[in-house]
């Protein structure tokens, strides 16, 4: 429709936020009604989750669920939720379904390590249904290997998932031979700030509390919130950062211009008058992807970055 009403705002390198613009006008009628659909109304009554399960486990694909759900209350306009929000959460209970005893075979067998293996260590979250929530483990060739290599380490959840959707949480550092060496290891049952915040936590009481002078992870905001509390002192550059510019008819030429700036600029000035050069010359003040990169420039573009160390270890 192009309506242009939106409020955009950015964070400076001391995390003060500013607002850039604010458009309050529509070129439409508004809806005051759907303001329940804007994610901080939306919410999944205790009665729709267990209908999920439920169904769920019955094996009934989630849109003739969803469907049951609308035509339950009479209607989407008197739903809460999207079907976006149920999946997310048969997702989640997925993650949590273990089966019979699957935990607590699992607490003998790393029990059983704990014994055999000097060093090893774990711990696991369960919930008051012995359903494992989140678990973390390390051996003794981790915690030595840390000692010589823990200077810089990357953290990634997208390597795998296992059949509870459970992704796998590897801290993975460089030895002295240029090749990848394990530094911890976990499962996570979903990626929210809380977890990633205990996994953190308890992965650095493991490594006596010596934190990394780098990490690098992917764009996940939980992810950042929890380093930002954990290694407060690490520098924390990002990878992976994901394509969301959209349609644009300059697209090939600003994608040009993004990586003119980004690997050519050796100096944080340039690499700053550029990119506002660019952002001018295609009009694209209110393009949230790029405000998003730009937000988290001292995070991935290598001019910000080359005063640390990072292993040889990419980081975009």
């Amino acid at each position: 429709m192009g309506c242009k009403a939106r409020i955009s705002a950015s964070s400076d390198v001391h995390e003060v936020w500013r607002i850039n613009k604010v458009h309050l006008d529509h070129n439409h009628e508004t809806s005051p009604s759907k303001s329940r659909l804007y994610r901080c109304n939306r919410e999944l009554s205790s009665h729709v989750k267990h209908k999920l399960e439920v169904n769920d486990l019955a094996g009934i694909p989630l849109h003739k669920i969803f469907n049951s759900a609308v035509v339950e209350v009479g209607g989407y306009e008197n739903l809460s939720c999207i079907k976006k929000d149920c999946r997310n959460y048969v997702e989640k209970v997925r993650r949590l379904r273990l089966g019979e005893g699957d935990a607590i075979a699992i607490q003998a067998y790393f029990a059983k390590m704990q014994t055999q293996c000097l060093g090893f260590y774990f711990s696991m979250d369960l919930n008051d249904e012995s359903r494992l929530k989140n678990v973390f483990w390390v051996d003794n060739r981790c915690r030595q290997a840390y000692k010589e290599f823990g200077d810089v380490v990357t953290f990634d959840t997208t390597y795998l998932t296992n059949k509870y959707d459970m992704p796998f949480a590897p801290f993975v550092g460089i030895n002295h031979h240029g090749q990848s060496t394990l530094l911890g290891c976990g499962l996570l049952s979903s990626e929210d700030t809380n977890n990633f915040f205990l996994l953190f936590r308890t992965w650095l009481r493991c490594m006596h509390g010596q934190a990394p002078h780098g990490i690098i992870t992917d764009q996940d905001r939980a992810m950042q919130n929890a380093i930002r509390i954990i290694f407060p002192n690490t520098r924390h550059s990002l990878k992976k950062l994901p394509e969301k510019f959209g349609y644009h008819d300059g697209k090939s030429l600003i994608f040009g211009a993004i990586h003119v700036l980004v690997y050519d600029c050796q100096f944080v000035e340039k690499f700053e008058n550029g990119w506002a050069a660019m952002i001018d010359k295609y009009n694209l003040e209110d393009n949230e992807w790029l405000s998003g990169l730009y937000e988290n420039r001292s995070r991935w573009v290598p001019c910000f970055l080359k005063t640390t160390f990072w292993a040889g270890m990419s980081t975009t």
